[in-house]
């Protein structure tokens, strides 16, 4: 049985939803979910400071100084890499941000005897995520139980649209991965907004090319860029009709605290969305952040908040509304 290693938290969950979690031998310090993986050695650690972690404004000014510099956001245990023994890596090259450079992963995979295989996932889209999925089943020898996790995802994706009005154009959503400075959503979450039977104009799904309008079973077809920067005038003049927050990497109680600094800025007070009580406060960190199976989860709750049917949303799924 092969031995792995994850350094990125969906690929750990998109493993164990495969029932393959028992070949983990190390995690990175984001490795969270499902719980048992908490038991396995950790192999990465985040270089911003601990104190920074209420502070968006001051995080951000960490990152892009520690990028500008060519300093690493993140650190390897290489002697505990190397003991572990890997036969294959789990990482990611979408976003230096997020986890571990894809270059620095290679580096110490070359550097081991044997050496292991990396396998970099950096899905942009919903459907790349599911691709992901069966991507990691093969290399695990677990093909049948990805092509089945896929078809129960798909399953669940198909029943929680059967809510949603094809025929409505929904209201407009502002999505923000970031609050200070503001960062709207970008890649798969766009386009889970729309399928949810919603808008997303500051970063907007656009058909691929030959595509035509891309609707209905098509909608895979429709894409989105990564987050974008924007100013609090543009969201002002948008004036959304729902608003959900839900920073990337961070928690609820995080993500209530980023919401509480913004309450108190009169841009924001004036936003349609917050006198009609229509502001999500979400676990970015948990769900809509990571681009493994639970995206299905955040799904359903776009759809059972988006078109009044609480009764979609999972029980467990970490959001609360604004107050």
């Amino acid at each position: 049985m092969p031995r792995i290693i994850s350094l990125l938290p969906s690929a750990t969950e998109s493993l164990c939803a495969l029932g393959a979690g028992n070949l983990l031998v190390g995690r990175s310090h984001e490795c969270d979910f499902p719980a048992e993986v908490a038991q396995l050695p950790v192999l990465t650690a985040q270089s911003t400071p601990p104190e920074l972690a209420l502070d968006p404004a001051a995080i951000d000014a960490s990152v892009r100084q520690q990028l500008a510099s060519g300093i690493s956001l993140y650190s390897v245990n290489e002697p505990l890499l190397r003991a572990l023994r890997p036969d294959l890596i789990l990482t990611q090259d979408l976003c230096e941000v997020c986890s571990i450079d894809l270059k620095t992963v290679r580096r110490i995979a070359d550097s081991l005897s044997p050496r292991p295989e990396v396998l970099s996932l950096n899905p942009q889209t919903f459907e790349g995520v599911l691709d992901d999925i069966y991507s990691i089943g093969r290399a695990v020898g677990f093909e049948k139980q990805a092509v089945d996790t896929v078809a129960r995802l798909r399953e669940r994706m198909f029943a929680a649209a059967e809510f949603v009005n094809a025929f409505e154009d929904g209201p407009s959503v502002v999505f923000l991965e970031w609050t200070d400075p503001l960062f709207v959503g970008g890649h798969w979450t766009p386009q889970l907004i729309e399928r949810a039977g919603a808008r997303h104009p500051l970063n907007a799904p656009i058909p691929k090319e030959n595509a035509g309008a891309a609707a209905g079973p098509q909608m895979a077809e429709r894409v989105a860029g990564k987050s974008i920067r924007v100013s609090s005038q543009v969201v002002e003049a948008l004036n959304p009709d729902a608003l959900i927050i839900a920073p990337c990497g961070m928690s609820l109680a995080q993500s209530r605290g980023c919401a509480q600094s913004l309450a108190a800025r009169p841009w924001f007070q004036n936003l349609k969305a917050v006198r009609t009580g229509r502001v999500a406060l979400v676990d970015g960190s948990q769900m809509f952040n990571r681009p493994g199976p639970r995206l299905v989860d955040a799904f359903e709750f776009l759809v059972g908040w988006l078109n009044t049917r609480p009764e979609l949303i999972p029980r467990d799924f970490p959001w609360e509304p604004m107050r």
